[in-house]
């Protein structure tokens, strides 16, 4: 018989993640005790600004570039947008082509679709099964007015690795003009980021998917690459990004990309140990499956399975109620009815897509919990399957 080990465990770290608490311990006093706005003369406002500016160089060590080519947003979403629609808005009118991936977040994809709308061509490259784009084709894709390349540096369904260094060497080879913009939101926990290894010109990165708060992330973005600010009323982050700074974010976004960084190799050793522990139980205990992560060439927190025969809201709900939270995909497209447009991307069927799990392990999971999901999971296939007529035929 199962043991239920506690209330809640959580394999969905590529959604959100818990804020570390030595990171909101260092976040604390700027919302109360230390509470000046950054942009103030006085006491108040410099006790704020210093904060943030510590944080900023920590974060500028951290991807080996100057502080003063650090922009703070409110996440990834806002730093993609400002990525993307800045330096075409910066062309003023100009012809234009963007290229990017068939599997990228929405917070790229969709503007991109809107660019479209105003006359920019947009070329989405496909990728092979392992969910990783070819570099070759990054570079034939490559016409005589394209400005911008942006390819996702982690993909947040699968946990695919991008050869981001080799595409950019490539591409600025053919074309050293092209501005580079890589999102970096899945990667900063498990790879290295410095900015002058990669060779990009943009970064996103986003503090809750890193142990850090929610509501506040970066956008690097080098020096003498044009962008055009989305807001203004503000002077702000160098009038790249109008709005009263996010003091107590910030201050938790640099301590999360230290931990992060300081604890890189041993957190992944963690997690590739129960990750690997994991498939190879589910493969064992549970037939009819599809692997849709591939282990050689994946950050060692994602898991993403098919279930065939069984759709993959239910095997959320089923989960959820026995007290394990799983996604079946991005959790910003949760809503959506369609299948993940990643699996159908890397070749799945839209029925078979429908099946897929995401579990997303994290630093604090243990051994313990896995036993305990393993235990739960194939009862749940099997009975979900049996109310599936067209599984049964």
């Amino acid at each position: 018989m199962k043991k239920k080990i506690k209330e809640n465990i959580y394999f969905d770290h590529s959604a959100t993640t818990p804020v570390d608490q030595r990171v909101l311990k260092e976040m604390m006093p700027y919302f109360s005790e230390k509470y000046g706005n950054y942009s103030s003369l006085h006491g108040f406002g410099r006790e704020a600004y210093f904060a943030v500016e510590k944080a900023r160089e920590k974060i500028a060590s951290t991807l080996d570039c100057s502080k003063d080519e650090v922009i703070f947003t409110s996440g990834s979403t806002e730093s993609n947008n400002l990525a993307l629609k800045g330096v075409i808005d910066s062309l003023k009118g100009k012809s234009a082509h963007i290229i990017t991936t068939q599997i990228e977040h929405d917070a790229i994809l969709v503007p991109c679709k809107q660019l479209e709308k105003k006359g920019v061509e947009v070329t989405y490259l496909p990728v092979g099964k392992n969910g990783v784009v070819d570099p070759k084709s990054v570079v034939n894709a490559i016409k005589d007015n394209t400005v911008l390349i942006s390819i996702m540096y982690v993909n947040n369904e699968l946990g695919s690795i991008n050869p981001i260094q080799d595409i950019v060497r490539m591409a600025k080879k053919k074309n050293k003009d092209i501005i580079f913009h890589t999102d970096a939101t899945q990667a900063v926990n498990f790879l290295s980021c410095s900015v002058k290894d990669l060779g990009v010109d943009m970064m996103s990165i986003s503090g809750h998917k890193i142990y850090g708060p929610k509501g506040v992330g970066l956008l690097f973005i080098r020096k003498g690459i044009p962008i055009t600010p989305l807001q203004a009323g503000g002077h702000q982050e160098r009038s790249i990004r109008s709005g009263t700074l996010n003091v107590p974010g910030i201050v938790g976004l640099g301590k999360a990309i230290e931990l992060a960084v300081k604890e890189m190799d041993k957190n992944n050793k963690k997690i590739s140990k129960l990750r690997d522990y994991f498939i190879k139980g589910v493969l064992k205990n549970v037939p009819d499956i599809i692997l849709n992560t591939d282990v050689d060439n994946s950050v060692s927190s994602h898991a993403n399975f098919c279930f065939v025969g069984a759709e993959g809201e239910s095997i959320l709900l089923y989960l959820d109620a026995e007290g394990i939270a799983v996604s079946t995909g991005s959790a910003c497209a949760s809503g959506s009815l369609e299948p993940s447009h990643v699996l159908l991307a890397i070749g799945i069927e839209k029925e078979i897509a429908h099946s897929s799990i995401r579990f997303t392990f994290g630093k604090h999971n243990n051994k313990e919990e896995i036993d305990y999901a393993l235990s739960v999971l194939p009862s749940a296939i099997r009975k979900l399957r049996t109310m599936n007529p067209l599984y049964n035929k």
